[in-house]
């Protein structure tokens, strides 16, 4: 299955979703933010036929009664919010998991990043990528219309993770074109410090900026009971070592670690969420959906 094939029901449940920067309330309109939300006391726009999960409220009666079928009106508005999604495309974002060496980092970041999309557009907002790779930044300049979706999706398709990203070469390219008052989502696997403080400096600058981090199934669980040799992919740097030996010690390793970078961007106003490979895209985006906790 391609990445950016969304199954009905994770379609459904994205429509329940929203996305919107912490600072709404300075770009303040009618609803969510000002924006070419749908659906708002706006411009009407057009009618579409009735979706699962779209509110009745916005239900045509008149044109159900002359044609039996379900239309909702569609409004909309301008946008000055763009939603930037910054794909992380180093090669360890190429790894999967034992189970499923056919699923990726890098296939689940091009999924959550359609997922995104999908939300973007049905709230009418501007949306963009930066894909962060070794031989410099992609730039896919932000849109709100379909066709741009359909864009990103032919750009990101053939797209293979490998090397090392400069991520102190391309914070400048970040800085420029995400402007003040935009969201920049990071989907990463967060292993790179130079990516970290990325994050961290364009958060110093003003931008709304989240961090997903990006994790396998495999480093959550550690269900190795053999021995195996561990290597570094964007290194030369190797382990050898009998799994069930070293489970006990890497489980909470782990963990302080992605506890430390939780409490560390979060303490720079950045939001945090992990995400693994093997859920479904929604729940990182239902996390940034909700408000961050006090302080």
């Amino acid at each position: 299955m391609s990445p950016f094939d969304l199954p009905p029901d994770l379609r459904s449940r994205l429509r329940r979703l929203s996305l919107a920067p912490r600072a709404a309330a300075v770009l303040a309109g009618d609803g969510m933010h000002a924006s070419r939300n749908r659906g708002g006391a706006m411009e009407f726009a057009q009618y579409r036929a009735y979706e699962r999960g779209d509110d009745l409220r916005r239900i045509d009666w008149k044109l159900y009664s002359r044609s039996d079928r379900f239309f909702v009106r569609d409004a909309e508005r301008e946008s000055p919010v763009a939603i930037w999604i910054v794909l992380d495309a180093s090669a360890s974002m190429g790894q999967a998991d034992l189970a499923r060496p056919d699923w990726s980092r890098f296939d689940a970041a091009r999924r959550l990043a359609a997922a995104v999309i999908e939300i973007a557009l049905q709230q009418g907002d501007r949306f963009g990528v930066i894909v962060a790779q070794a031989q410099g930044a992609l730039v896919l300049p932000p849109s709100s219309d379909k066709r741009h979706r359909d864009r990103i999706r032919l750009t990101l398709g053939p797209l293979r993770p490998g090397g090392v990203p400069a991520w102190e070469r391309d914070v400048q390219t970040l800085g420029e074109r995400i402007a003040p008052g935009d969201m920049a989502l990071f989907v990463t696997d967060g292993f790179d410090e130079a990516c970290v403080a990325a994050a961290e400096r364009l958060a110093a600058s003003g931008r709304d900026v989240s961090f997903i981090q990006l994790l396998t199934a495999d480093e959550r669980d550690f269900p190795f009971d053999r021995s195996l040799r561990f290597r570094d992919p964007e290194g030369e740097a190797e382990l050898a070592g009998d799994g069930r030996a070293l489970r006990e010690d890497f489980l909470m390793r782990f963990a302080k670690a992605r506890a430390d970078l939780r409490a560390r961007l979060e303490g720079r106003g950045v939001r945090y969420v992990e995400h693994f490979i093997d859920q479904d895209p929604d729940q990182p985006i239902q996390k940034l959906s909700q408000p961050a906790p006090q302080r």
